[in-house]
């Protein structure tokens, strides 16, 4: 596997590391899998935009700030994988291709609650619930270079599971 750590935010990358067709949990992934997940992710997911000529109200330029979208476009790249996998049956394309379908019915609800656009982009707004602290509103940021935000994006999530005592696996949740 190539490594990518060395990449900056100004720099670009010619060789996404090879997808494994495999089931992913964001949550669990060492800092290195996560590294390799997120290069063949963002790779496919750029693929798949330009191929099915899909809108920002689809996928948005910032759709990797989003766990909902994540996971979403996750498990549809997953079942693409196992789908077109050579030893796969020949009808199982036809298989992605129906749930590609719903599932470009549920991304345009998830940038729709999300508030991301084109050109800008905010958090997510989580509801607080009774008995929790009030949250400020989220503030729409401009998106002025994709690529550069993602490898931005990148290099903290990488750098925050590296630092993480990995108090996820041992709560069990």
């Amino acid at each position: 596997m190539t490594r990518h750590t060395n990449l900056e935010p100004d720099d670009t990358w010619d060789d996404p590391p090879t997808p494994r067709a495999r089931i992913i949990n964001w949550q669990l992934l060492s800092a290195d899998d996560a590294e390799h997940e997120w290069l063949a992710l963002n790779a496919w997911v750029d693929w798949l935009r330009q191929e099915f000529g899909l809108p920002a109200q689809i996928i948005p330029p910032a759709w990797h700030r989003h766990p909902e979208l994540v996971w979403e476009l996750s498990a549809l790249h997953q079942h693409w994988l196992n789908a077109y996998d050579p030893q796969q049956h020949a009808s199982a394309p036809i298989g992605w291709l129906a749930d590609f379908h719903a599932a470009r019915h549920r991304l345009r609800e998830w940038v729709t609650a999300s508030g991301t656009r084109l050109d800008r982009d905010r958090p997510t707004r989580i509801t607080t619930w009774p008995g929790e602290d009030a949250t400020d509103p989220p503030e729409d940021a401009p998106i002025t270079h994709r690529d550069r935000d993602f490898l931005t994006f990148l290099h903290a999530d990488i750098q925050r599971r590296r630092d993480d005592d990995e108090p996820f696996r041992r709560s069990g949740g």
